[in-house]
C-alpha cells in the first residue's frame, strides 16, 4: 500500500513539474515579442509593459548605494526607459527573472552600457559574450565610467589609508593598512561596496575585520 501511495505522490509532483516547465517557458515565448520599458529599477533591471522584471546580461551595474550605481541606473533610463525592446533571453536568474541580451532598434543595450564602464563583466554564456568581454576589457584599459572614478589606489583623504576590500566569492570584508604585507597589491573598488577608512575602528565598524597578514600589528600614522 505505501508503495502504491508513493508511485502515485511521484506521478502528481512530475505532473505538477512539468506543468510549471510548460507555463514558464510559454512564458519565455512570450517575452521575445516587443516590448515597452515602463520602469528602470537600477542599472541592470527593468520593467516591461506586461510587469516582467527583466536582467541585463553579461553585464553587472552597481547597487544603487554604492559608487556609480545612480549614473548606470540614469544611463540605462536614458536608453530604455518609454521604448519598445527586443529581449533574446539566454538564461534566468534565482528569482526567476529572464536574464537577456536586450535590442533597442539593433543597438545592443548591454553593449552600450559596458563600453561606457557602467558596469562589469559577468561570463554567462551567451552569444555576445565574447563582444561583450572585448567591451568590458577596453572600458577597464581606457579607465572609463567606475573605472575613472569608483577604483583607485589612491586614498580620498591623505591620512585615511585602510583599504577595505570584499572576496567577491565568499563576500568576507577585511582592512589593510601600510605595514600589511599585502597593501599594496589591494585596490579600493567602490562600486563593488569596498571603501577606504581613517581608522581600524571605523573600518570594523563598517563590518570589516584586520585582514590575517597584517600580523597583529596596528594603524598609526
Amino acid at each position: 500500500m505505501k508503495g502504491k501511495v508513493a508511485r502515485v505522490a511521484t506521478v502528481i509532483v512530475l505532473l505538477a513539474s512539468l506543468a510549471i516547465n510548460f507555463l514558464f517557458f510559454q512564458k519565455i515565448q512570450t517575452l521575445e515579442e516587443p516590448y515597452k520599458v515602463i520602469e528602470v529599477l537600477d542599472g541592470d533591471t527593468f520593467v516591461l509593459s506586461s510587469n516582467q522584471s527583466v536582467r541585463l546580461g553579461n553585464f553587472e551595474a552597481p547597487e544603487l548605494e554604492y559608487c556609480g550605481g545612480k549614473e548606470a541606473k540614469e544611463r540605462l533610463s536614458e536608453l530604455i526607459l518609454g521604448q519598445t525592446v527586443r529581449l533574446d533571453i539566454f538564461t534566468f536568474d534565482r528569482f526567476r527573472r529572464p536574464v537577456a541580451l536586450v535590442y533597442l532598434s539593433n543597438k545592443l543595450v548591454n553593449q552600450t552600457l559596458m563600453q561606457e564602464g557602467l558596469g562589469r563583466y559577468e561570463g554567462t554564456p551567451s552569444k555576445e559574450r565574447a563582444m561583450m568581454k572585448e567591451a568590458y576589457d577596453r572600458a577597464k584599459e581606457y579607465k572609463l565610467g567606475i573605472f575613472a572614478n569608483c577604483v583607485s589606489d589612491q586614498p580620498d583623504k591623505s591620512n585615511c589609508l585602510i583599504k577595505g576590500n570584499i572576496d567577491r566569492h565568499y563576500k568576507i570584508k577585511t582592512y589593510h593598512f601600510p605595514s600589511c604585507s599585502e597593501y599594496n597589491s589591494v585596490i579600493v573598488e567602490k562600486d563593488l561596496g569596498e571603501n577606504w577608512f581613517c581608522s581600524e575602528l571605523a573600518a570594523e565598524k563598517a563590518g570589516y575585520t584586520k585582514a590575517k597578514n597584517c600580523f597583529g600589528r596596528k594603524y598609526t600614522l
